[in-house]
């Protein structure tokens, strides 16, 4: 059995300080829940054969609740992680832009 590290860019972010995200946690718990729903009722309308616009439109609903969710992390890492990485200065502060540049242009071309 092969084993996966996850790889993590939280020098200045990590548990102890505190993930930006964690004071609204139950709130993207939530909404990804309601997104795991929705992707399930994909599922379930490819399973039952329907129209295939009806789909459509709810893949639309489903990729803007994706979205939603990824623009309110990164709001939420540009004004905490960024923010005190910024304070801090240094390598760490030029890292932390670059991170968040890098995820604002995957955001952006998907």
């Amino acid at each position: 059995m092969e084993h996966t590290e996850q790889v993590s860019h939280e020098s200045d972010c990590h548990h102890d300080a505190g993930h930006g995200y964690l004071d609204h946690k139950d709130e993207y718990l939530r909404r990804l829940k309601r997104i795991e729903g929705q992707a399930r009722g994909l599922q379930r309308m490819v399973d039952e054969e329907q129209y295939c616009i009806d789909i459509l439109t709810q893949v639309s609903a489903m990729t803007k609740a994706l979205e939603a969710l990824a623009l309110a992390m990164l709001d939420e890492h540009l004004s905490h992680c960024v923010v005190r990485a910024a304070r801090a200065g240094g390598d760490e502060a030029e890292e932390k832009l670059r991170e968040a540049s890098q995820a604002i242009a995957r955001l952006v071309r998907s």
